[in-house]
């Protein structure tokens, strides 16, 4: 292990379910936060403005001021956080093996075969679709629009 390699800082699960509402709300106040989150978990207006400042210092938000109102958005999208933790776990826990994370979820009945397989499917058409983009120089965005045109 490297100690000089700072690990990126996961989140808390207040800080989640914070997340959770930006993500599905997109900019928001602590004030609207802390509204929506009451009935989940009540908690006071300077307790969300603690908690977007601290995801905000992580990289997870940024704020605009609108008037004197502070309005947080992600800067980060929830897959790709996701995305960051799952790698974690792999280098962590596997040995930097996803394989070997596959196999035990498949072992433990949390992924079925038939989803991997439909996963491996997914990824040989995207490997063939980019060698096709080397091809003929398209990129997706512009096979797709073709596609549906």
């Amino acid at each position: 292990m490297n100690p000089t390699k700072q690990r990126p800082k996961g989140l808390g699960e207040i800080e989640q379910l914070v997340m959770d509402y930006v993500w599905a709300k997109g900019p928001c106040s602590a004030e609207s936060c802390r509204e929506a989150l009451a009935g989940l978990r009540p908690m006071k207006e300077s307790t969300v403005r603690t908690i977007l400042r601290r995801l905000e210092e992580k990289g997870f938000v940024a704020h605009e001021i609108a008037g004197r109102t502070y309005i947080y958005r992600a800067l980060q999208a929830r897959q790709n956080v996701a995305v960051r933790a799952v790698k974690n776990i792999i280098d962590r826990f596997c040995g930097g093996s996803a394989e070997e994370l596959l196999v035990g979820m498949v072992q433990n009945s949390m992924i079925r075969r038939e989803q991997l397989e439909k996963i491996a499917r997914r990824i040989a058409r995207e490997r063939a679709d980019e060698k096709t983009d080397q091809k003929t120089g398209l990129g997706p965005r512009i096979r797709s629009a073709k596609k549906e045109g």
